[in-house]
């Protein structure tokens, strides 16, 4: 697996010291004589990332371990730090529950460094996976907006904001094909927010990748419809394999102009420019939101028959199909089942009961 970032597609800075764990990679030294570090996944400029074996068990599993590296010297912000990673990394513990989310194994402080120690996920990220097979087809977008949704929506139910959605974060996990969201970004923001606040005033830190974050994110305001907007770039870059910075923008709205580069329907196309609003305000607010507006779609044409007086005709034996829909579309089918079972119903009357309910509104008619 290469969990690597391209520079390209991650702009960062690089850190101003060499973080002693990159010396004991590929060495037989242990890290807290338990961790055996194996190599270097990335670097950025909160800290270094790094592949070990967790040696104190028996099988030796792969672990993934996040060196945070605070460039500050002042005990008070440093105390503050520790608490507030603490936090943070309980939070994480919480997230990991989910299956698309890499569990938190441990974390702890070594003198002034934090680290994190996760679950190691066996899988390609979607970046590498489009530079080896190409780019996606609507329905491919589709479906991993379907899978990914839902994983978002879990995280925001849990007050946490992604900051840092993008295809090198999404893993397909090589043993079961399902999608991981890793590396987040709020952990980050809370803890450098600590480590830069001085008596003499604040730093400001951008937590994200540029081209993929919305202006409030760089405007250090972000909120859920930041991570909207960033899947919405990763959608783009799904379809075209174009990162976000070779699009143009739109001199007078600021926003992205990315319709020529596609050929989706005008559904989707719609959706898309939701997510990718330039206003927080004007996208969905919610991963519920646009998971629910997916999930319609299949069923446009059902939900049409429900408000036209002559629908086009249906098997009353029309089954509920798989799968989780939502109470919308069960409403829709059940209604399309009912009155197609009284149209059956009429067709099954005999004739002379027809003939002798016909013969009675003519005489009721006559009589009136």
């Amino acid at each position: 697996m290469d969990l690597s970032v391209d520079k390209a597609d991650t702009p960062r800075l690089e850190p101003q010291r060499q973080p002693h764990l990159t010396q004991m990679c590929g060495s037989e030294v242990l890290f807290r004589d338990r961790y055996k570090i194996m190599r270097t996944l990335g670097r950025g400029g909160f800290g270094v990332t790094f592949l070990a074996e967790d040696m104190a068990l028996p099988s030796h599993p792969l672990c993934v371990i996040k060196q945070l590296c605070p460039k500050v010297n002042n005990p008070v912000v440093l105390k503050r730090a520790c608490q507030r990673f603490e936090r943070e990394a309980k939070i994480l513990s919480q997230l990991g529950s989910h299956a698309q989310i890499p569990r938190l194994l441990d974390y702890f402080q070594v003198e002034d460094e934090f680290y994190l120690v996760q679950e190691y996920v066996r899988g390609g990220t979607l970046a590498r996976e489009i530079k080896r097979h190409g780019v996606m087809s609507e329905g491919q977008v589709k479906r991993f907006l379907l899978e990914i949704l839902p994983v978002l929506e879990y995280i925001h139910q849990n007050q946490v904001i992604h900051r840092d959605i993008k295809p090198p974060n999404i893993i397909r996990c090589q043993d079961d094909g399902r999608l991981v969201l890793i590396d987040f970004g709020a952990v980050k923001e809370q803890f450098i927010r600590e480590t830069t606040n001085t008596q003499r005033g604040a730093t400001t830190h951008f937590v994200g990748t540029l081209g993929f974050a919305p202006p409030e994110q760089l405007a250090l305001r972000p909120s859920y419809a930041s991570d909207i907007f960033a899947l919405g770039v990763t959608c783009l870059y799904l379809l075209t394999g174009k990162p976000p910075m070779e699009f143009d923008y739109d001199v007078t709205t600021g926003e992205v102009r990315w319709q020529e580069y596609v050929d989706i329907s005008e559904y989707f196309s719609k959706i898309l420019e939701k997510m990718l609003r330039i206003s927080p305000r004007d996208r969905y607010q919610s991963a519920g939101e646009v998971l629910r507006v997916l999930e319609l779609e299949p069923y446009l044409d059902n939900l049409a028959d429900c408000l036209v007086s002559q629908p086009r005709p249906l098997s009353a034996e029309e089954e509920m199909p798989s799968g989780y829909l939502s109470p919308i579309v069960r409403t829709a089918i059940a209604i399309r089942r009912w009155r197609n079972h009284l149209k059956l119903r009429e067709r099954m009357k005999p004739k002379d009961e027809v003939d002798q309910g016909t013969e009675w509104l003519i005489k009721s008619r006559r009589i009136s």
